[in-house]
């Protein structure tokens, strides 16, 4: 699990680090969702690192007592996301 003061450059990274905030803090996804005033289906798409509103992230992080920062960083290298698919098959096998 990445440390919270990585970079985050991967949807899942993203989803990985909501869902670690959110059991260090001891809440159920239905009680995020009812903190962030969203339906619990946005908790399930953004920690599966699934297509979310802006709106929406932005209500968990700030439920979570976290803030965003954005930094320049670039894309992902086509290595880092080849070893994303690659890690994502060897845990299919």
């Amino acid at each position: 699990m990445q440390a919270m003061t990585d970079k985050i450059r991967l949807p899942d990274e993203l989803g990985a680090q909501l869902r670690e905030r959110r059991v260090a803090l001891g809440m159920r996804k239905s009680q995020l969702a009812e903190k962030a005033g969203k339906v619990r289906e946005v908790i399930y798409r953004l920690e599966a690192g699934e297509d979310s509103t802006v709106s929406s992230l932005l209500a968990v992080v700030n439920a979570l007592g976290l803030a965003l920062r954005l930094e320049s960083a670039g894309m992902p290298s086509a290595s880092e996301v080849s070893a994303r698919f690659q890690d994502d098959e060897d845990d299919a096998a």
